[in-house]
């Protein structure tokens, strides 16, 4: 090969790069209001994230991929644990993680940055960013649920329990969140059905029920499996 082709191949190379780059920069550019709904950028959320930012939460906590590793991921909190549990984990800290070895401060914000900070996480957990993060995708987590099934030997009801996040707010044998009640002897109470309907919509069954709806969350399988799981907890 001659000096004059390997520079025609490199010149080739370099400017088809660059254009693909330039391409894709620019039709990212141009879907981002689409994508990350800008409509929808209230002075609530806009606050929300001065809250976030004065009070250094990336320095624990990521959200779209920018942060420390030391807390949980924040992308998509609101559908993991909901408003109610937002609220109680950032106004009780040294409650919703008195299991935990990993300890939040108490940051004492009011009432009104909580809500701001809310609505700023909802607004966050509804930018379309092509299944990210990992640990919140679908896919993934049924990778992850087969991977216990087989390797743990678990059964596929406890798998979804702990890779579904059940255990951010609920604990199993001293293990896991206080946000809500522990589920060791939750079949004593309630069957499966019961258990279902009460995670498909538990506000339906309790109108105080402070626990988000999971019916988005989970698919009919999943819900049938951790539901068949804790009637066996008694």
């Amino acid at each position: 090969m001659t000096k004059k082709t390997a520079f025609r191949i490199f010149l080739i190379g370099t400017l088809s790069s660059a254009a693909l780059f330039l391409w894709a920069t620019y039709d990212t550019q141009r879907q981002v209001a689409t994508l990350s709904h800008v409509d929808k950028l209230s002075d609530e959320v806009v606050a929300g994230k001065r809250v976030f930012e004065r009070h250094n939460c990336n320095d624990c906590h990521t959200i779209l991929g920018f942060g420390a590793y030391y807390a949980p991921d924040l992308t998509r909190v609101v559908q993991r644990v909901g408003d109610d549990g937002i609220r109680f984990r950032v106004k009780h800290p040294e409650q919703a993680f008195a299991n935990s070895w990993r300890k939040m401060p108490q940051q004492n914000l009011s009432d009104r940055e909580i809500s701001d900070l809310v609505a700023f996480f909802t607004w966050v957990g509804e930018v379309n960013n092509n299944d990210w993060p990992p640990q919140d995708s679908r896919k993934r987590i049924s990778r992850g649920e087969q991977m216990m099934v087989a390797k743990v030997g678990v059964s596929p009801g406890a798998a979804v329990f702990q890779t579904k996040g059940c255990m951010n707010c609920h604990s199993l044998n001293g293990t896991g969140g206080t946000f809500g009640p522990a589920l060791d002897k939750i079949g004593a109470s309630l069957s499966a059905e019961e258990i279902g309907k009460y995670v498909r919509n538990p506000k339906g069954v309790n109108p105080k029920a402070m626990m988000p709806s999971q019916k988005d969350n989970l698919s009919e399988r999943e819900l049938e499996e951790v539901a068949r799981f804790l009637a066996n907890m008694k």
